[in-house]
């Protein structure tokens, strides 16, 4: 099965999605992990991204389109994909709905944990402590909060048309929120 995650930075896609690659031997997606490890690679893609990422800019959609495609059609990875963070935009969305279907595949789930502003501030605080990301400045992060907000709205409206959709509150224990999962997956 294909699962969509999405929700603000920091509301807890990356917990989930490993959570799921485990549950169902599936693949991670994430565009934040893709594009550290092209900025880590030092490419000139990688550059043009920090360059984005530094000022709280979203990566352009033929960036990450690009990198996003290679992976919906990577044969051993088919109908085991976990999108942790993509789509971001409305055109994102459409364009994974292409890729997929070109590729034999659809989306089986769509879960949108939903957060609010105060409740990712503390989460991003504590993980700046843990992990020590790069891309989690308090500044850069509210920017990128914002950004978030205005750019998915429409992908909020465009997914919850699909039958597939569940809208989760994201301030939920993790713990809380995987069972809310397993329980829409039926495992």
């Amino acid at each position: 099965m294909n699962i969509v995650l999405f929700g603000p930075p920091g509301a807890g896609k990356g917990t989930q999605a490993k959570y799921l690659v485990k549950k169902i031997n599936g693949f991670q997606i994430s565009t934040g992990d893709m594009l550290r490890n092209e900025i880590y690679k030092n490419s000139e893609v990688g550059k043009e991204i920090s360059n984005d990422m530094k000022d709280g800019n979203f990566v352009s959609d033929k960036i990450v389109n690009k990198l996003i495609k290679e992976i919906i059609f990577d044969p051993q990875k088919k109908g085991r994909l976990i999108f942790d963070g993509y789509p971001r935009s409305l055109s994102q969305a459409k364009d994974l709905d292409i890729f997929l279907n070109d590729s034999g595949q659809k989306i089986d789930f769509i879960f949108f944990l939903n957060v609010n502003k105060e409740t990712i501030i503390k989460r991003i605080e504590k993980r700046k402590n843990l992990e020590n990301r790069s891309d989690d400045d308090l500044n850069t992060i509210l920017k990128r909060y914002d950004t978030y907000m205005e750019t998915t709205k429409p992908v909020l409206e465009y997914y919850s048309e699909n039958p597939n959709f569940h809208e989760i509150d994201g301030a939920l224990e993790i713990d809380e929120i995987t069972n809310k999962i397993d329980a829409f997956l039926g495992v």
